[in-house]
Order: structure tokens, then C-alpha cells, then sequence
């Protein structure tokens, strides 16, 4: 059993950043693939960005490309998201999820969720 508990949010305008944690409890830390998912109001939830186990690969949606960066350090059993030149469309909840398995981009693949932490993004 892993419990994720995201932080981080908050509101900021458009071009700052924001940096979210998700900080899991539980052993075995090493062994979940993990990813940040965003819902915005009225949309389906979103993948955003995986890392495997040994941080070897990450994956982003192509919105995000060259602006977040997904990263974890086992030894503290976190992962963060960094977010740089926000937009308004960025506007979302974001959650974190774990993986006992290969990284996917698929919420179906994900065992565990956190219970998100709201982004918000001014014009």
C-alpha cells in the first residue's frame, strides 16, 4: 500500500513557475514507476509526465515539452514536478500516481493516486 500526498499549488501568473512534491508513505518506493495527471475544470483527467523506477526515462505530453520537468529522489520517496513558463491552460488539478510496473501514460496502469494539489495560472 503507498499513500501520495501531493503539494505545491498554488496560484501564479502566467510565465512563473511552480515546483509540486508528492511525497509517498509505504514501503518500496524504488520499485513504483511514477506520474503527475492534470484535470482541468470540465475535461477528462490528463497524463502529464512519467519517470521510471531509476529515473532512466521520462516521458511528457507534448504540451509540456521543454517546460516541465519530472524528477524523484528515492531516498526521500518524492517526486516533483517542475513547472517553468506557465500558462493559463495549465490551469489544473494536478495528482500524482504510482505504478507497480514499466512507466506508463495510462491511468489505467496507475495502482495508486494522490488527492491532488490545484494549479492555477493568471493572465
Amino acid at each position: 500500500q503507498v499513500q501520495l500526498v501531493e503539494s505545491g499549488g498554488g496560484l501564479v501568473q502566467a510565465g512563473g513557475s511552480l515546483r509540486l512534491s508528492c511525497a509517498a508513505s509505504g514501503r518500496l518506493f524504488s520499485m513504483y514507476a511514477l506520474g503527475w495527471f492534470r484535470q482541468a475544470p470540465g475535461k477528462e483527467r490528463e497524463f502529464v509526465a512519467a519517470i521510471s523506477q531509476s529515473s532512466d526515462s521520462t516521458y511528457d505530453v507534448d504540451s509540456v515539452k521543454g517546460r516541465f520537468t519530472i524528477s524523484r529522489e528515492n531516498a526521500k520517496n518524492t517526486v516533483y514536478l517542475q513547472m517553468n513558463s506557465l500558462k493559463p491552460e495549465d490551469t489544473a488539478v494536478y495528482y500524482c500516481a504510482a505504478r507497480l510496473g514499466p512507466v506508463s501514460s495510462e491511468r489505467n496502469d496507475m495502482n495508486y493516486w494522490g488527492k491532488g494539489t490545484l494549479v492555477t495560472v493568471s493572465s
